[in-house]
């Protein structure tokens, strides 16, 4: 952190003054070290909290079909795709997904090396805290050895410190009730424009992560079901559904908290006005990280623990920090164990858990540290729209096997879906491309270069490809005869035995 060697000190009567300086000192120059944006983007009112239930929803129903696949078969996403996917498609589809939970990994990586900075007053800088994050990885190793329910036990440990410190935030900035309930049930977004409609889109493909839903699907196999009893089957299935609304629920909470907050503390804020907040605080030093005009505040993780300190307080900082460095903790652990049940499943390799984790977090950390020790680190805000977008043109890598395998009776038996259950989940899978071609739309022009939309074109080719071959399965998987392929039959009946038990014992 940079700090003034004489910061200007000014007299005020509370957190919340944004009275002007008497004597305006030249204006600074930005931080250079402290421009991070976060993987979920900040609304900036209340009229997009509906977008944050409905997306969340969403993510119910995909979790809902991968908790089904994984109880009904005993198998998990990847595992069944290992099983349909002809060599090629599999690999392409397994490279998509270990892109994906690298990406995230680099995203939690920024978070919590964003968190150190912040408790340490700015003396870690973030490329220091990007390295502690390597440590902090082998200690879920270190639990991991005593048992998956003293690691589900601290995972909870996790969440409860992000509800609470992120609820605390909430009861500080205390948002108008009122207007957030209108926001959570009446759909509507007056006034709106293109940024509002890319803050709407990051959180849909935000919160559907991609990985996680391979992640689900395995996660069900801890527990023991007869699979032979369609009761003990059925039972399981809602339990399990109960057990992901749960869990849902409390995201959406905290998912609220977090946006609520920064629509009451942010919205319509300018620069100007977020450094005499700042100045006027107990927190002066960190009013230059915001230059001194007229422009809209544009807020990240950073930005937004600095501002809420000099509204609410010095703890407020820290205890944004300490969520902060829970939430990137807790992501850290699903990412570890999505990256070790897809890499067994696709590929049937079963490496150790340590040489997993190096192999992703080498990946997420190497292009990340370079970032921040040798470029500006403004660089990492463009780095995380990136990853942002990358996300979410990744999510019909998750979303359309996992329709494609509930809806044959071949797999699920009985439990395939009803009619309704696919007219909703065909409309999600449209929802999600329609999402991905807006960021598409919405990304190209910021390309620096021509030269890039060669490149672009290339991947653009190969993403299509792959993206029309499982939507062609998809609906061969939902009764479209007339598609089927002599050797893609298997998506319409079914493998036979003998060639899934030889699929089973090959990699």
């Amino acid at each position: 952190m940079i700090r003034d060697k004489n910061p200007q000190r000014v007299n005020r009567p509370s957190y919340g003054s944004i009275s002007s300086l008497p004597s305006p000192a030249p204006q600074p120059e930005p931080s250079r070290n402290t421009y991070l944006s976060e993987k979920i983007p900040i609304p900036s009112t209340e009229q997009l909290l509906w977008v944050l239930l409905w997306a969340t929803v969403l993510g119910l129903l995909c979790q809902r079909l991968a908790a089904r696949l994984g109880v009904v078969t005993g198998k998990d996403l990847g595992e069944i795709c290992h099983l349909y996917y002809p060599k090629v498609p599999r690999i392409l589809l397994w490279l998509t997904i270990e892109l994906a939970i690298v990406g995230s990994d680099m995203q939690e990586v920024i978070g919590t090396a964003i968190s150190f900075n912040l408790l340490s007053a700015g003396r870690i800088p973030l490329w220091g805290g990007v390295l502690i994050t390597i440590v902090d990885t082998f200690f879920f190793l270190f639990l991991d050895n005593y048992g998956l329910r003293k690691l589900e036990a601290f995972f909870g440990f996790l969440i409860t410190i992000m509800a609470l410190t992120f609820g605390y935030e909430y009861v500080v900035a205390r948002p108008s009730q009122g207007a957030l309930l209108k926001g959570l049930f009446l759909p509507s977004c007056p006034g709106c424009g293109q940024p509002e409609l890319l803050q709407a889109v990051g959180i849909v493909g935000a919160i559907i992560m991609p990985h996680n839903i391979y992640l689900h699907s395995a996660l069900v196999k801890s527990r023991e079901v007869d699979r032979t009893r369609r009761g003990d089957v059925r039972e399981a299935n809602m339990y399990f559904l109960t057990e992901a609304t749960i869990a849902l629920f409390v995201s959406f909470i905290i998912n609220l908290f977090v946006m609520a907050v920064f629509g009451q503390a942010f919205y319509q804020q300018t620069n100007e006005e977020a450094f005499n907040i700042c100045a006027n605080s107990s927190l002066h030093n960190y009013a230059k990280i915001f230059p001194r005009d007229n422009n809209t505040v544009s807020v990240d993780i950073y930005q937004g623990g600095v501002i809420l300190g000099c509204l609410f307080g010095p703890a407020a900082l820290y205890i944004w920090a300490v969520g902060l460095l829970a939430a990137g903790q807790s992501s850290t652990m699903t990412g570890t164990y999505a990256g070790q049940f897809v890499m067994e499943g696709f590929l049937k390799l079963r490496w150790s858990r340590f040489a997993r984790v190096l192999l992703t977090r080498s990946c997420a950390i190497l292009p990340t540290v370079l970032v921040a020790v040798f470029r500006d680190l403004r660089d990492l805000s463009g780095l995380n729209d990136l990853l942002n977008v990358l996300q979410s043109l990744l999510l019909p890598f998750a979303v359309l096997p996992i329709l494609t395998f509930t809806s044959m009776p071949a797999v699920m038996q009985e439990f395939a879906n009803g009619w309704l259950s696919k007219v909703i989940t065909s409309c999600i899978m449209a929802l999600v491309c329609a999402i991905n071609l807006y960021f598409v739309i919405s990304y190209l022009p910021s390309l620096p270069h021509p030269a890039y939309f060669g490149l672009v074109a290339l991947l653009a080719i190969g993403y299509l490809g792959l993206t029309a071959y499982l939507a062609w399965t998809c609906c061969i998987a939902h009764g479209a005869k007339f598609l089927t392929h002599s050797s893609h039959q298997r998506f319409l009946y079914g493998l036979p035995i003998e060639e899934q038990e030889g699929r089973e014992g090959s990699g």
